[in-house]
């Protein structure tokens, strides 16, 4: 049996760094009742035969605070856009001006933020699902490496504990986060 690597605490701090990136992305597209280019971002367009991100057929921009405009740069796939933007369940209702869609965003109900609220606390649990998953693989690499002897039961303990503190900032920044957002959301 191979031995294992050494340990790099570094490696798993880019991993919980990249449980909080994806988390960021997902609150992007967290509708807040101001228009924001990134509420479209997981929008899937069926077009050319293919399904694409709809960036990849068409640029988005903010031009006022409750207004989105999509300039789809092909004609013949400015329906399919228009049909994935209805479909998105966003709540959104985009209005078709030749290749352009004009998408107002309406103000948000108190029934609708409160649902908001639910779907970022589930994206902030999955970052912090994300966040201990990665915290176990450190733990289970150290334990390996101390009963190969690759490490002393003594430098076990102290990457234990670097181990811990990173997860706990990265616990805390995820809960930051969705405590922002919340409070984005809530905003009348």
């Amino acid at each position: 049996m191979a031995a294992s690597p050494p340990f790099k605490l570094d490696d798993y701090k880019k991993r919980m760094d990249g449980a909080l990136t994806a988390l960021t992305h997902e609150f992007g597209g967290l509708r807040t009742g101001r228009a924001s280019s990134t509420i479209l971002d997981p929008i899937q367009v069926e077009a050319y035969g293919a399904v694409s991100p709809l960036n990849q057929v068409a640029s988005v921009t903010v031009p006022e605070p409750r207004m989105i405009s999509v300039q789809v740069w092909d004609k013949s796939a400015v329906q399919a856009v228009d049909k994935a933007i209805r479909s998105a369940n966003l709540g959104l209702n985009p209005i078709v001006d030749g290749q352009t869609l004009r998408i107002p965003v309406p103000p948000l109900t108190g029934e609708r933020r409160a649902e908001l609220t639910k779907v970022a606390a589930k994206y902030a649990e999955t970052a912090r699902v994300a966040v201990r998953n990665v915290r176990r693989d450190a733990m289970e690499h150290l334990k390996r490496l101390e009963k190969e002897h690759g490490i002393s039961e003594d430098e076990h303990k102290r990457h234990g504990a670097e181990v811990q503190k990173t997860t706990d900032e990265h616990i805390k920044k995820i809960d930051d986060a969705l405590r922002h957002k919340d409070e984005e959301i809530m905003q009348v």
